[in-house]
């Protein structure tokens, strides 16, 4: 058997992208064992050439077969579409919405199998966007949410959910690791500049005064890349923040994963924490599935409607008035640590209602 990880990646700058594409091979080897399993997403990967097409190229390349690429993806038994966790949707803009709905569409025309992977789904704000969405999850064979919100766009765009779960970061090893720092600070390069989410200037404001209130608590902060570019120019990369952070913030550890084990070196490094703050999504939930509390300073809404789902809500919202003094009470809660003994117990009952539509696919 061999199954296809679409739109997911083995050495994307975005760890949490490594993190769908980990977690979704844990979930294919526990459903189908011995099957093999290869990983493609917008980048480098197996596919004989990039997926990540204009539609004229897509035709020229059904014309001429040049680049092997119809016979490479007729030639799967399945496909788990992760859209690379929160891409379906049209917040990043329609294009690429666009890029990531034309390989679904060519394998619904070879007749092959695809399966839309625990993610969220939604918003779409545009009418093209509710159209593209419409025509992608009534094209696939099953469709999972990782949260309650998700699987009412589903419904509402008429093709409602088969099962709703978690995030796949929850299938990854999680070996025991002694705690040796105190309060893990990930900062996201994606809202420290310019960006559609949040006030990039009160961001930059907030996180300092939340790092340097942390320092007068007594608190040891240790800062954390999850996005990691090249280098520390400016963009969606979290080595550019922590660099001015540590300018500011004196000689504080700053760890920048890099290399093929990049995603362990995170997953490690959360889970030697008392307590993650954490602005990317996915350094949470690696904190949470590892048995580290996590607050999460959430910018979308992709956020509270998944913790929710597992039984988190120590969640603060960037759009908040009082985002320093919300992200010390919740660091300071007696219940991260109660809580987030259950979390594991509740991810993994969702993760197996998945597994079960999954295996009765085919």
């Amino acid at each position: 058997m061999r199954i296809l990880i679409l739109w997911a990646s083995l050495d994307q700058p975005n760890l949490g992208v490594r993190a769908l594409a980990v977690g979704t091979r844990a979930l294919a080897a526990q459903v189908f064992p011995g099957a093999e399993v290869q990983i493609q997403g917008t980048g480098h990967g197996d596919a004989p050439t990039s997926l990540f097409m204009s539609r004229r190229g897509l035709l020229k390349e059904r014309v001429t077969g040049a680049r092997g690429m119809f016979d490479w993806l007729a030639s799967f038994d399945l496909v788990l579409d992760t859209r690379s966790g929160d891409s379906f949707a049209d917040i990043y803009g329609l294009e690429r919405l666009r890029n990531m709905s034309r390989v679904p569409e060519v394998l619904h025309h070879l007749g092959v199998p695809l399966a839309l992977t625990p993610q969220t789904i939604g918003p779409f704000n545009t009418r093209r966007g509710r159209v593209l969405a419409r025509r992608a999850l009534q094209q696939a064979r099953l469709v999972a949410s990782r949260d309650r919100r998700s699987a009412a766009c589903a419904a509402q765009l008429g093709r409602p959910v088969d099962v709703e779960s978690t995030d796949v970061v929850f299938a990854i090893d999680h070996p025991p690791v002694a705690t040796t720092r105190d309060v893990v600070l990930n900062v996201s390069g994606l809202l420290w500049n310019d960006n559609p989410h949040v006030d990039a200037t009160r961001y930059r404001r907030d996180i300092l005064a939340l790092a340097r209130r942390l320092q007068a608590e007594g608190r040891t902060v240790t800062l954390l890349a999850h996005v990691v570019g090249p280098d520390d120019s400016a963009g969606d990369n979290d080595r550019y923040p922590l660099a001015e952070l540590r300018r500011e913030l004196g000689d504080v550890e700053a760890i920048v994963p890099q290399g093929p084990d990049a995603l362990d070196q995170v997953r490690a490094a959360v889970g030697s924490a008392r307590v993650v703050l954490g602005s990317r999504m996915h350094a949470c939930l690696n904190a949470l599935s590892m048995g580290t509390p996590a607050v999460p300073l959430a910018y979308s809404r992709k956020f509270a409607p998944l913790l929710a789902g597992i039984g988190w809500d120590h969640v603060v919202e960037l759009q908040a008035d009082d985002v320093v003094d919300r992200a010390l009470a919740a660091v300071a809660s007696p219940r991260l640590s109660e809580d987030v003994h259950e979390v594991r117990h509740r991810a993994d009952r969702d993760l197996s209602r998945f597994t079960r539509a999954l295996g009765e696919l085919l």
